[in-house]
């Protein structure tokens, strides 16, 4: 009985200890588990803190100088104003030279460009900054700033629209060279082109400085102000004014051809791209894009528009209205009509180069004897 009692015992104490072990045990493991899950949480307050910061940088507004038509950019601005709540303020019709003389007193953020010349010349006169937005790799190097300063997004391509009741296809001029000859100012109502400042035109001429050389594209500039029968504003000008046979053709870019044939009456319009047979020199190309203004007022809200307008959503969106083919090859022209940009025969200058010549291009024009502004 007392041996039974004994181990009866000691079996409860084998039990017991036991029992107090395990406990310890489960002492120690939430323990480990709340240093876990600790580690885990920081990230999370970290992601928070991250949410928090863009949502600051997305407030306030965003002050956007441009260049281009307002039909074309203010459904963009308006596109960004909606689902960001920023309030954007847009000077329309700025002239690239307004950020220079405004910066001991910059008022813009963005500058928005029909023209990569006045961008890099902005960009070379420390006017623009660059950073590395998130989506700048879906954009060629070759169409943007080293230092992404500048980032062009839509592309266009200089040519000739014409009218088919008035002339043929085959009687057209093909290069920029066939314009030295006076015989076009003989063809029926003659052909149309744009005044000396107007931005197209600049980069035309600025294309063949680097082609061809100052003197040389002097003489070309006073070879068509003397032979052209007509001298607009603008290209939307001359595109109507081709299309409703005022003159046979007039020198634009691509674009504007397009935005013809979409008009309900006067769209029996063709298109030669200029320089596109073996041994010319290949259309002369532009692009439109935007830059980041130096010491901008508003420097969070203006890059997180430029990553905006990197989505591919929004680059579309940025050709809008003007009918030009996005320099992202992986998009589609939204213009059914359209070239793509990489199918044309292009000039083999990099774009960038535009800058090195845009204030010096200005003057030569007017020596020249092309007015820059109507008058």
């Amino acid at each position: 009985m007392k041996k039974g009692l004994k181990l009866l015992l000691a079996s409860l104490l084998v039990l017991l200890l036991f029992v107090v072990a395990a406990c310890g045990g489960n002492d120690e493991e939430p323990e480990s588990t709340e240093g876990d899950d600790q580690a885990e949480e920081q990230p999370v307050e970290d992601e928070n803190d991250d949410s928090d910061e863009v949502a600051v940088e997305l407030s306030g507004e965003l002050v956007v100088y441009s260049s281009r038509n307002e039909n074309f950019v203010q459904a963009l601005l308006d596109k960004f104003a909606d689902e960001t709540g920023v309030t954007v303020n847009a000077l329309h019709g700025a002239d690239p030279l307004q950020i220079e003389e405004e910066q001991g007193n910059v008022q813009a953020d963005i500058f928005i460009s029909n023209d990569l010349g006045a961008l890099e010349y902005l960009n070379g006169q420390g006017l623009l900054v660059g950073f590395d937005p998130e989506g700048v790799e879906t954009i060629d190097e070759q169409f943007r700033a080293d230092d992404n300063a500048w980032i062009a997004l839509s592309a266009r391509a200089r040519g000739f629209i014409y009218n088919k009741d008035l002339i043929s296809e085959d009687e057209m001029p093909t290069s920029m060279e066939d314009l030295f000859d006076p015989e076009w100012a003989n063809v029926e109502n003659g052909y149309a082109i744009t005044r000396g400042g107007n931005g197209g035109m600049i980069g035309n001429v600025s294309a063949l400085r680097y082609e061809w050389g100052d003197e040389r594209t002097a003489e070309w500039i006073t070879a068509i102000k003397d032979n052209a029968a007509g001298i607009f504003e603008g290209h939307g000008d001359i595109r109507r004014a081709v299309g409703a046979g005022e003159h046979a053709f007039g020198l634009v870019n691509n674009y504007y051809y397009h935005q013809q044939l979409e008009e309900p009456s006067d769209n029996n319009v063709g298109f030669i791209y200029a320089d596109q047979e073996d041994g010319q020199m290949g259309a002369i190309a532009n692009a439109a894009g935007v830059g980041l203004v130096n010491e901008a007022p508003n420097a969070e809200n203006a890059q997180a528009f430029i990553e905006w307008v990197l989505n591919p959503e929004n680059q579309l969106a940025f050709v809008g209205e003007s009918l030009e083919v996005p320099i992202n090859p992986d998009l589609d022209p939204p213009y059914e009509a359209a070239l793509p940009f990489n199918e044309l025969h292009v000039q083999d200058m990099p774009l960038k180069e535009l800058g090195n010549y845009f204030e010096d291009t200005r003057a030569l024009i007017e020596e020249s004897g092309l007015d820059l502004d109507l008058r």
